[in-house]
Formats: C-alpha cells, sequence, structure tokens
C-alpha cells in the first residue's frame, strides 16, 4: 500500500496541503485536476523524488524518505515527456539501468531486460537507438524501464498525451495486463477517455487538496468542476 499522511509540499505557498490518501495494492486509480492542483508533485512524492515540508509516505509500511532506493524499486515511474527519464543511448541499456543501480548479477539483469522489452512489444529491439524510436514506442521503452525494477506499483504521468491511435492502444493493453496480473497503476490524466472503464478509482486534486475520491461511476459526475471533460459527453 502506498499511504500518504497529511502531506503538505512548499511552506509558503503549498502545492500538496495536507493531503491522506493510501492506494491499496493492485488498484488502478486514476488521478485527475486542473493544471496547478498539484497531481504531479504527489505523485513524485510516492518514491521519494520529492521530499515532504511536513507529513509523510510510506509504500508497504517503509517510509520512502528513509529507504529511497525501496521506495524506487517498488513505485515504478514513467514521467510525461519519456525522453526525461532515458539514461541511455540505446534501448536495451536504458531498461538495464536500474536493475544495474540495485546491483544485480548480470543473468538477473539480462533476465529483466528481456521480460520487460517483451511485455510493451520491444523485443529484439534493444540494440536500437531511443532517439530514433517513434513517441509511442518511446512510452513504451519508459514503461519498460519502470517494468525492469519489478516494481508493486507503476505510476504513469499523461501517458496517452501526443499519441496515435495505434500506440495509445498498445499502451493501454499493456496497462490492462499489469494490472490484471496483479500490479498496482496510477494514472495522472486529463484526459479520461479509454481509462475511466479501466479505473477502480478516480482521486481529483484542486488547489493541493484532494476534493473527490470515488468509484469512477461517480465520480464521472464531479471531474467537470475540476476542468475535466467527462467522457461520456
Amino acid at each position: 500500500m502506498i499511504a500518504v499522511e497529511d502531506l503538505v509540499s512548499g511552506y509558503d505557498d503549498p502545492v500538496l496541503d495536507g493531503v491522506s490518501l493510501s492506494i491499496p495494492d493492485g488498484e488502478f486509480c486514476l488521478l485527475v485536476g486542473p493544471n496547478g492542483s498539484g497531481k504531479t508533485t504527489l505523485v513524485r512524492h510516492f518514491n521519494a523524488l520529492l521530499t515532504p515540508d511536513e507529513g509523510t509516505v510510506a509504500v508497504d509500511g517503509t517510509d520512502v524518505t528513509e529507504r529511497p532506493v525501496a521506495a524506487r524499486t517498488s513505485v515504478g515511474m514513467v514521467f510525461q515527456q519519456p525522453r526525461d527519464q532515458f539514461v541511455a543511448a540505446t534501448v536495451g541499456a536504458d531498461v538495464a539501468f536500474g536493475p544495474e543501480n540495485l546491483g544485480l548479477d548480470r543473468e538477473e539483469i539480462d533476465r529483466r531486460v528481456e521480460a520487460a522489452l517483451a511485455a510493451v512489444d520491444l523485443d529484439g529491439r534493444a540494440d536500437e537507438r531511443l532517439d530514433e524510436l517513434s513517441g509511442g514506442e518511446q512510452a513504451r521503452a519508459a514503461i519498460a524501464g519502470a517494468l525492469a525494477m519489478e516494481p508493486s506499483y507503476l505510476v504513469l504521468d499523461e501517458p496517452l498525451t501526443g499519441l496515435d491511435w495505434p500506440a495509445r492502444e498498445s499502451v493501454l493493453a499493456h496497462l490492462d495486463t499489469l494490472h490484471a496480473e496483479g500490479t498496482g497503476v496510477v494514472v495522472v490524466t486529463h484526459d479520461l477517455r479509454d481509462l475511466h472503464e479501466r479505473a477502480d478509482r478516480v482521486v481529483g486534486l484542486r488547489d493541493g487538496r484532494v476534493v473527490l475520491d470515488d468509484v469512477p461511476e461517480r465520480a464521472l459526475d464531479e471531474v467537470s468542476a475540476l476542468g475535466v471533460r467527462d467522457p461520456r459527453c
């Protein structure tokens, strides 16, 4: 479980102002809200990319600030712009980076890279340059890099933005598979199309506070007040 308690980020002008939220194992959660509401800031606290000014964030009972490596192993993060998280020139080298930093042996690293690339239909393409991939392929490579850490939770920030229809379908299919296999999925999004029917829960932020937390069937009646289009309209 990801457990956020009374989280404050920023003192003078808080981006997050006393947020409390729990995300159970295996849940598919959508995090919505207008620009500046604190969505991206919140998820970056999940694996200690940011440090709370007040409050705590724990993953499986462990404070993420005390064990950031454990948090980043349990919570895989995929940024809105995949290029922002690439650290190597080729697909395989980038996907291997995380497991290598865990100090795993070469055989285990190779196994994880192979499995992660297969999971996103990039098997056999480890030697290709990341800057030569399409936008959809880069998105899938970024997901593979997170999957190679074998996380319990996968957090994606606007993963469908700018993707054409085939790439969008591919990413959605992989999220379905991960969720079915028990991985918790958190998606930060402005666009609920093709996502709301997959979700277990919708959480809405406004002005750094949680103002909506419900199942999709009821939450969709409230999302327009958060500047999010109701996908049923």
